[in-house]
C-alpha cells in the first residue's frame, strides 16, 4: 500500500498561507509601503516579502497589483471618512464642505500616492463614491436645483483632485530637468524665465511671479476652494425661493 506523501513542513498549505493573514493584515501593510516609497514601490513580491509569505497567498485577498492599489486607496479613504464626520455635523453645509475639502487635501499631502487616485473610482459602490456622496449630502441642504448642486459638486471636486494631483507627481522627471531638483529650485527656474521676458508683452507674469516663486500648495488649494465655496454662497444667497420667487 503506497503511503500519501506528507507535505514538507517548510511549505504550509494553501488554506495555512491564508489564515495567516487578513485583508487588514494585507491592506496595512501596503499602505505602509506606499507611505515609504510611494506607487512604484508597491508589487506583490514586495508585499509578499513585507508579510513574510509567498506572492501565491495574496491573491487570496487581490486579483491584481491594480486591485491591490484600489483596495488600500479605499481603506485610506475609510480613515478620511471616519475624521470628515468627527469633524462636521449640523452647522452650516459651506462650512462643512470647506472642512471636508481641507481634510481630503491634508490627507493626499500626507500621502502623495493617494493624488491620482483618491477619486478614480466612483463608478463602484465604496469609500471614493461615499466622499462623492458626503460632500453632495450637504449641497441637498442648500436651496439649489438638482443642476446646481451638481455644477457645485463638480467645482469642489474639481479644485481638490487638481491640487491632489499637482502633489502627487512628487519632483518632476529627470528627462525633463536633466537630473532631479527640489521644488524650490524646480519653481525658481520658471521664475526666473517668467522674470526675464518683456514686461510690456508679459504683464501678468511679472505681477504674480513673485507669489509664484516657491508659493505654497495649501495656500493655493485654499484659497481657490475658498474662491469656489465664496460662488457656491452667493448663489445660495440669491436662489428664488420656489415659494415666494424671492432670493432666499
Amino acid at each position: 500500500m503506497t503511503r500519501p506523501r506528507s507535505r514538507p513542513a517548510d511549505r504550509p498549505s494553501r488554506e495555512r498561507l491564508r489564515a495567516s493573514h487578513s485583508m487588514e493584515t494585507v491592506l496595512t501593510a501596503a499602505v505602509a509601503l506606499l507611505d515609504e516609497s510611494g506607487e512604484p514601490a508597491l508589487t506583490l513580491r514586495a508585499l509578499a516579502s513585507r508579510l513574510g509569505t509567498g506572492v501565491g497567498s495574496i491573491y487570496w485577498y487581490v486579483s491584481s497589483r491594480d486591485d491591490l492599489l484600489d483596495r488600500a486607496v479605499d481603506h485610506v479613504l475609510g480613515g478620511v471618512l471616519t475624521e470628515i464626520e468627527r469633524r462636521t455635523g449640523d452647522g452650516d453645509p459651506v462650512d462643512n464642505l470647506r472642512t471636508m475639502a481641507v481634510t481630503l487635501f491634508d490627507a493626499v499631502a500626507d500621502r502623495p500616492w493617494l493624488g491620482s487616485r483618491f477619486m478614480r473610482n466612483i463608478d463602484t459602490p465604496g469609500n471614493s463614491l461615499r466622499i462623492y456622496e458626503v460632500l453632495g449630502q450637504q449641497l441637498l441642504r442648500l436651496p439649489l436645483t438638482p443642476l446646481q448642486r451638481f455644477h457645485a459638486v463638480t467645482a469642489i471636486a474639481g479644485v481638490l483632485v487638481s491640487s491632489a494631483v499637482g502633489l502627487g507627481q512628487g519632483e518632476p522627471p529627470e528627462a525633463v530637468l536633466d537630473g532631479m531638483v527640489e521644488r524650490d529650485e524646480f519653481l525658481g527656474r520658471f521664475a526666473d524665465t517668467w522674470r526675464t521676458l518683456d514686461a510690456a508683452e508679459y504683464p501678468f507674469l511679472h505681477d504674480i511671479v513673485d507669489e509664484f516663486d516657491g508659493h505654497d500648495d495649501k495656500q493655493q488649494f485654499l484659497a481657490a476652494l475658498d474662491l469656489t465655496l465664496t460662488g457656491l454662497r452667493h448663489l445660495t444667497d440669491h436662489h428664488p425661493d420656489p415659494d415666494t420667487g424671492s432670493p432666499a
